[in-house]
């Protein structure tokens, strides 16, 4: 096998696929993580093992944690590392909060069942004011449609002992609107994780919207 793919290693992929998520060049990212566009490139393509320092700056400028860079977390559950030194709870207002949920991505929803609370997975994406999710009539999220449900996404920062969390609650509906469902389905990042046969959108229009940051304060002689 010849080309680039051949020698490419994790950490490249994962690069390479968090820029484009994000829609960057190698030159936009290059420039926030203070480095050459070209480095990057190297990196993407080739089976490079960079410092932790570049690390940490790219991570940043990803807009991710070097964990999610370096397959790190890949099979642990996010929250395993040490609390830093004084941490801060801060409560976020709603513009910050619809901020951090971006336009899509993935988080959970709770809906109350016959056999009692559930929380469900699911990809999402925002905007006018309403998350959206698309999944398939018979399953679990699919029933949340005409009730108040809860929908929660976090991000935690293992490197940094820091993270964020924002929650909606609010009452869900089927979108039964053939040019809004497509709409959705054009902004959709991905499709379902499950897995086909999930065109059911559920949309929520959150009545509450909060949120909450962990700051981290530096360390003594830090």
């Amino acid at each position: 096998m010849s080309g680039p793919e051949h020698h490419r290693g994790d950490i490249g992929r994962r690069v390479a696929a968090r820029r484009e998520q994000l829609g960057l060049s190698r030159e936009d990212v290059a420039l926030r993580a203070g480095s050459a566009p070209g480095y990057l490139q190297y990196l993407e393509e080739q089976a490079a093992v960079p410092g932790m320092g570049f690390l940490l700056r790219l991570a940043d400028a990803l807009e991710t944690t070097v964990g999610a860079l370096t397959g790190g977390t890949a099979d642990l559950p996010p929250g395993v590392g040490h609390a830093a030194y004084r941490p801060e709870l801060v409560e976020l207002d709603p513009g910050e909060c619809w901020s951090l949920l971006g336009t899509h991505g993935v988080g959970r929803v709770a809906v109350t069942t016959h056999e009692g609370p559930a929380i469900l997975p699911v990809n999402y994406v925002a905007g006018a004011g309403e998350i959206a999710f698309r999944t398939s009539p018979e399953s679990l999220p699919g029933k949340a449609a005409g009730g108040e449900v809860a929908f929660e996404v976090d991000h935690i920062d293992e490197a940094f002992s820091q993270g964020w969390s924002v929650l909606l609650v609010g009452s869900a509906r089927t979108v039964t609107e053939p040019g809004e469902a497509r709409a959705l389905a054009e902004r959709a990042f991905t499709t379902p994780w499950a897995g086909a046969g999930r065109d059911l959108w559920v949309a929520i229009s959150p009545s509450r919207v909060t949120g909450r940051r962990i700051r981290v304060h530096r360390g003594p002689g830090t």
